[in-house]
C-alpha cells in the first residue's frame, strides 16, 4: 500500500509560498532562507601572464552566474558579501599553470584572499620532476560579513620562462563561492 501527499503549494502559517511546484516536477523555492545564495561561478577568458615569483591577482574576468551581483568581473575580479547576506561561505578555486615553455614549474601556490591578506594557500613544489604544465585546486569555508570580498591568487616560479594561467578552454581556471544554508 502506498500513500500520496500531492500539493502545488506549501506555504507558511501567514499563508506565504515556501515552495511551488508547476505540476510537471519543478519545484521553486520561494524562501531565501532556504536558497545556497548569493553564488556565482566566474572563469578567466584567456591565458594570462604572470611574473615569476610574485603573487598575483587572477583576473577571473567572465560569468558563468551571479545570484546576486556580488562577484565584480569587470573591475577588481572579486567577490564581495551584500548587506544582509552575512554568514557562512564556501569559496574554491582551480587553475591550470603552464611554466611557459622550456623552463619547468618550481615552486607554486594559490591562495585565496579575505579582505585584501591571504586566508587560505595551496602549496606544491615540482622541483624534482619535469613538469611544465599542473592543474592546482583551493576551497574553504570562511565567517563573512556584508562588505568582506573574497579575491583569488597565484604565484609560480621556474628557472626560465614565462609562467602563465590558462584560461583559453571554459574549465581550464575557475573560481565559484556560495552561502551555506543551515551552517
Amino acid at each position: 500500500m502506498t500513500s500520496k501527499l500531492k500539493v502545488n503549494i506549501i506555504a507558511d502559517g501567514g499563508d506565504n509560498a515556501i515552495m511551488t511546484s508547476d505540476g510537471s516536477g519543478s519545484l521553486t523555492i520561494n524562501n531565501a532562507a532556504l536558497k545556497n545564495t548569493p553564488a556565482f561561478a566566474a572563469r578567466l577568458s584567456a591565458d594570462t601572464t604572470i611574473s615569476n615569483e610574485t603573487n598575483t591577482k587572477i583576473d577571473f574576468d567572465e560569468e558563468i552566474f551571479d545570484t546576486d551581483s556580488a562577484y565584480d568581473h569587470s573591475t577588481n575580479q572579486r567577490f564581495t558579501v551584500p548587506s544582509g547576506k552575512a554568514g557562512k561561505y564556501f569559496f574554491s578555486i582551480v587553475v591550470h599553470l603552464n611554466s611557459g615553455g622550456a623552463a619547468r614549474l618550481q615552486n607554486c601556490q594559490i591562495y585565496i584572499y579575505k579582505n585584501g591578506s591571504s586566508a587560505l594557500e595551496q602549496n606544491f613544489n615540482f622541483n624534482s620532476n619535469d613538469i611544465f604544465q599542473a592543474g592546482m585546486s583551493i576551497a574553504g569555508t570562511f565567517d563573512l560579513s556584508a562588505g568582506d570580498y573574497i579575491e583569488g591568487y597565484a604565484r609560480m616560479s621556474n628557472g626560465s620562462g614565462t609562467p602563465s594561467i590558462e584560461g583559453a578552454n571554459d574549465t581550464d581556471s575557475m573560481f565559484t563561492g556560495y552561502r551555506l544554508i543551515g551552517a
